[in-house]
């Protein structure tokens, strides 16, 4: 046994600080290839997503005053899966700097087995981490599924994604091109400003050291395998202790992270709606389709928000929804320019009270 543990500690000295991120990078890519390989899109949808791309571009730039380039890239779910990652990363990397340990001091061979633990805490991250940014792209369109903080304002489509949906939800494909656009591209623009990042930021430090208690769960699980027996039966199949990790309680940092991600979420909707009823006039059926999937069809997209403490759905998404539409109702959609601001996001207590997030907003020092 102990030169089993050995051989184990020496693997994991070999593999750097930054192993856990190299698993979570081979997992996800594994996971995203699929049964069909990832097929590239096919040139002619390629084509036709990025002829509207500038129109939809202008729509936004008009919504907030601002002068941007329209670029977009047509991706395969690898593309997608490697822009997450890479979003991810430093969102999710407190988690590994103090894993949690063990006090295993009066099983035999516990000493052993907590520095086990805490050397394969970071990995386990890796585990979860890759299997949920694969399974994201599985239906995911961009990274605007999350309304996470973003590193810079690329703007990923997965086309194959697009073409799935407009099919199985009997859809014009140019309808589910410029919404789509337009909700990356409005999603793109309020992530990537640094004010509203360093707000993000803010609260999923807080949110994902809630977070943090899976991963501690995950290692008390570690005191049934101090056998041999159990030890290789994890070795081949590392990913069983991930079952049944679920999200922290109701805190008041995931009430502040929910209801920023839900409000954030709501608006690229509106936003998304109205611009492709501007380009090409109502679309109903879109816009029930689009949340029909959201609540049904998304559960990749809903264990990746997970990692942040983030719920995809319940009652703060209806009291989002309601929020976004009293103020585009009473202010106009221009009063949200004000998330494009570091005091912009609205407080779990304002998505009750649009009126006091406008009133608030609008006597910000910095509006």
């Amino acid at each position: 046994m102990d030169g089993m543990f050995g051989d184990l500690f020496k693997m994991l000295g070999q593999q750097g600080p930054d192993a856990w991120f190299q698993t979570a990078t081979q997992l996800a890519l594994n996971v995203a290839r699929g049964d069909d390989g990832d097929p590239n899109p096919q040139p002619r949808e390629r084509q036709r997503l990025e002829e509207f791309a500038p129109l939809v571009g202008r729509h936004v730039d008009a919504l907030f005053g601002v002068s941007s380039t329209p670029e977009v890239t047509a991706v395969n779910r690898t593309g997608l899966t490697l822009a997450a990652l890479t979003q991810w990363k430093p969102l999710l990397a407190p988690l590994t700097d103090s894993p949690p340990t063990l006090d295993l001091d009066a099983v035999e061979g516990g000493a052993m087995m907590a520095q086990l633990a805490g050397s394969f805490g970071p990995l386990f991250l890796g585990f979860q981490m890759g299997s949920v940014a694969g399974h994201f792209s599985e239906r995911a369109w961009s990274l605007a599924a999350l309304p996470l903080p973003r590193e810079n304002a690329e703007r990923l489509l997965v086309v194959n994604n697009l073409a799935a949906f407009a099919q199985e939800w009997s859809l014009e494909r140019d309808e589910v091109y410029v919404f789509a656009l337009a909700r990356e591209f409005v999603a793109s623009l309020v992530l990537s400003q640094p004010g509203t990042g360093d707000a993000l930021r803010a609260l999923l430090a807080d949110a994902v050291r809630e977070a943090a208690a899976a991963q501690g769960d995950i290692l008390t699980r570690l005191q049934g395998m101090i056998n041999p027996d159990n030890i290789s039966a994890f070795m081949s199949h590392p990913e069983s202790l991930l079952d049944q990790i679920e999200l922290p309680g109701e805190t008041d940092a995931t009430q502040a992270i929910n209801a920023a991600a839900a409000a954030l979420g709501a608006f690229f909707d509106a936003a998304a709606e109205g611009i492709t009823t501007a380009i090409l006039g109502p679309r109903a059926s879109l816009g029930e389709a689009w949340r029909r999937h959201r609540l049904s069809d998304a559960r990749g997209e809903d264990a990746a928000a997970a990692l942040f403490a983030i719920s995809n759905q319940g009652p703060h998404h209806e009291a989002a929804r309601a929020f976004v539409a009293e103020v585009i109702a009473t202010r106009g959609v221009g009063a949200f320019s004000a998330l494009l601001r570091v005091d912009g996001l609205p407080s779990d207590a304002e998505l009750g009270d649009p009126a006091g997030w406008f009133e608030r907003v609008s006597n910000s020092p910095l509006a």
